[in-house]
């Protein structure tokens, strides 16, 4: 049994048609990657799982069971979280601050303030700054770190290396084992299809709302890939 399952899932923006009956399964340990060009529905994707798509048509199962219609803090407590493009921190709020709101569902698992400021030491030196007033790598560290603060079995992460310094995505990634290791699973999407090879066991490129292929890293050519991705 798969811990995520999607059965011909569509997504839906009013009257857009973002999602095209896709189909992807991603099990427990596992990290996943979503690749594909500005558009693709890649975004869309992860918040039909999260729960922040108004409209989603197919089947949604987490666990063996239906996720589909539970809103997104129901998913939370089920053990879903998302770390959203653009971040979202709180940013009158201190980094700790930000920190304790991802904790409010109460579900237990490794994941305190001092284990993210262990695994992010770069935002234990801010803790006490408002979110606001660290720099771009800090404040994805700590949309990641507020994330693992619910303690998820599911982590999903929208564009973990966008606007950011290679160095910097470097030391988000090097953080990686560290997640999956304490029983985390994870299922990101990552314009740097480089970057995306490198980190995942799986991955499942989107066209335009579709799947075009999916597949073991090491198993793709670089030409399926290209394919794929743009559609020839």
């Amino acid at each position: 049994m798969s811990l995520l399952s999607l059965e011909a899932v569509s997504g839906f923006y009013g009257d857009f048609q973002a999602l095209f009956d896709v189909s992807l399964t991603v099990e427990e340990g596992e990290t996943v990657a979503i690749i594909g060009a500005n558009g693709a529905g890649k975004s869309t994707l992860l918040a039909a799982v999260a729960g922040t798509l108004a409209r989603v048509e197919g089947s949604v199962r987490f666990d063996g069971g239906p996720a589909g219609g539970l809103p997104p803090h129901a998913r939370v407590r089920l053990g879903i979280s998302l770390v959203p493009e653009g971040r979202r921190i709180f940013p009158s709020l201190s980094v700790e601050e930000n920190l304790l709101l991802g904790a409010y569902s109460g579900r237990p698992g490794p994941w305190t303030v001092s284990r993210v400021y262990e695994l992010f030491p770069l935002i234990e030196r801010v803790a006490r700054t408002p979110g606001a007033r660290i720099s771009g790598g800090e404040q994805q560290a700590l949309a990641i770190g507020r994330a693992l603060m619910a303690n998820p079995r599911l982590l999903l992460l929208d564009e973990v290396s966008l606007g950011l310094a290679p160095i910097v995505v470097g030391q988000l990634y090097a953080a990686m084992p560290e997640i999956t290791g304490l029983g985390t699973t994870v299922l990101l999407v990552e314009q740097d299809v480089s970057q995306a090879l490198r980190a995942a066991g799986r991955v499942y490129c989107l066209l335009e709302g579709r799947v075009s292929l999916e597949g073991r890293p090491g198993e793709l050519t670089s030409e399926q890939i290209t394919a794929a991705y743009f559609g020839v």
